[in-house]
C-alpha cells in the first residue's frame, strides 16, 4: 500500500509533502506536477530548470524525510510506470521498468512469471527509480547484484542516455547519483533467471526461515513468501493501518568500521553489555556492524521512548523511526539524534541516515 496520493495533478498547484512520502511528514511545496511519460518529464524539468526553479523529485516517498517547512518550489512527482520484458545481451531474460513504477508490483510480476533475481527485495516500499540511487537492498541482496543498466535525463543538456553499473558507482545503500540532482532516473533495467529459483540465498535468517542451506536456491514464490513475513515481522511492509509501518524504512545505515577502530568499538561493548557475540560481517572498507544491534545494547529498546510519544522506534524493529499519526520532522529529527548521540556515546559509532533529508538535518 503507497501514501495517500496527493489531490493536486496540475502544475502550479500547491500539495503537502505529508500525502507524499510514507513517513506521512512534511510541510507543503509551492507548486505540484505529476508527470507520467518519460516525454513528460523532459519537458516538465526543462521548463523548471529554463525558468531557474527549484525542483524536488519525488517518486513512492518512501525514502524522503522533508522538513516541517516544506519546499519552496516545484514538486515534480515520477509516475511514468511501464514495465517491459526484452531480452539481455547475453541472452539472459530481463525487466525493463520505469522510474514511477511501484517497486513491489514490478517484483511480484516478476516471479508471477517464475523469473528469478528479484525475489529477495520483495516487500520495499517505493518506486523503481529510486532502487539504483540508494543501491536497494535485502536479504542478501542488492541491486548491485541484478542491474543491467539505467535509463537517465541529464538534465545539463536535456539528453536521454543508457548508463552501465559500473559507471554508478555502486556501494552500500549509495551510488554516483545520491545527492546529485544533475542525473535523474527515468528507467532501470534488471537482469533475471528463467529456471524458476531464487538467486542463491545468502542472508542467514532467510535460510533458516526456508530450512535451507545458505547457498541454496529455492522457487522465487516461496522465498518471495517468506521474504514478506520476515518483512511483516518487522513492520517493514506498508500498512495504513499500522503505525509502525509510518516510516522511512531503516532510518539509519549499518555502520562500517575500520580494522583498527574494531577492537575499540569491541572493548567498549564489552564494558557495557559483558562479552557477548557482535554481529559483523566482512564489507568493503572494513567491517560491516550491526546498527539495530547497536541501537538496542545502547538502551534503545522497541517502542522507545513510550506509547505516548508522537514519534518512536518501532514496537517491531529498532532502525525505523515512526510517525505514531500526529508527528512533526522536528519530532522525528529530535528521536534520531537522541539515538545517533547515544550510541556514539556508549560505542563510539557514528551512525548515519539512509533517508534523503529534505530542508533539515540532523
Amino acid at each position: 500500500m503507497s501514501p495517500e496520493r496527493a489531490s493536486a495533478d496540475s502544475p502550479g498547484q500547491p500539495v503537502s509533502l505529508s500525502q507524499l512520502t510514507t513517513l506521512r511528514l512534511g510541510g507543503p511545496a509551492r507548486a505540484f506536477v505529476r508527470v507520467t511519460t518519460a516525454d513528460d518529464l523532459v519537458a516538465t524539468l526543462t521548463r523548471l530548470d529554463r525558468a531557474g526553479e527549484p525542483v524536488l523529485l519525488v517518486g513512492g516517498g518512501s525514502n524522503l524525510v522533508v522538513s516541517d517547512d516544506g519546499f519552496a518550489g516545484t514538486v515534480v512527482q515520477i509516475a511514468n510506470d511501464e514495465v517491459r520484458y526484452d531480452v539481455g545481451s547475453d541472452g539472459s531474460p530481463r525487466v525493463v521498468a520505469d522510474a514511477g513504477a511501484g517497486w513491489d508490483a514490478v517484483v511480484a510480476d516478476t516471479v508471477d512469471r517464475n523469473l528469478g533475481g528479484l525475489e529477495c527485495l520483495s516487500g520495499i516500499p517505493g518506486a523503481v527509480g529510486s532502487t539504483p540511487v540508494q543501491n536497494v537492498g535485502a536479504y542478501g541482496v542488492e541491486m548491485a547484484d541484478v542491474l543491467d543498466g539505467v535509463e537517465v535525463l541529464d538534465r545539463t543538456d536535456g539528453t536521454l542516455r543508457w548508463i552501465t553499473p559500473t559507471e554508478l558507482a555502486l556501494a552500500y545503500r549509495t551510488s554516483a547519483l545520491k545527492n546529485h540532482d544533475d542525473r535523474v532516473v527515468v528507467r532501470v533495467a534488471m537482469a533475471l533467471t528463467d529456471d524458476g529459483l531464487s538467486a542463491p540465498i545468502r542472508y542467514r535468517e532467510l535460510a533458516h526461515t526456508l530450512g535451507v542451506e545458505q547457498g541454496e536456491r529455492v522457487p522465487v514464490a516461496v522465498v518471495r513468501e517468506q521474504v514478506l513475513a520476515l518483512r511483516s515481522g518487522k513492520g517493514m511492509v506498508l500498512d495504513a493501518d499500522d503505525h509502525d509501518t509510518w516510516s522511512a524504512g531503516s532510518f539509519f545505515t549499518n555502520p562500517i568500521v575500520t580494522d583498527d577502530d574494531l577492537p575499540h568499538i569491541l572493548a567498549a561493548i564489552a564494558t557495557r553489555v559483558g562479552d557477548v557475540p557482535v554481529p559483523r560481517f566482512a564489507a568493503e572498507g572494513g567491517i560491516k556492524l550491526s546498527a539495530g544491534w547497536l541501537i538496542e545494547r545502547a538502551g534503545f529498546s522497541r517502542g522507545y521512548p513510550d506509547e505516548t510519544s508522537p514519534v518512536r522506534l518501532s514496537t517491531k524493529h529498532t532502525l525505523a523511526l515512526t510517525n505514531r499519526g500526529d508527528a512533526t520532522t522536528e519530532n522525528l529529527l529530535t528521536l534520531a539524534r537522541q539515538v545517533r548521540d547515544g550510541v556514539e556515546a556508549a560505542f563510539g559509532v557514528r551512525l548515519e541516515p539512509e533517508p534523503v533529508l529534505v530542508g533539515c538535518r540532523l
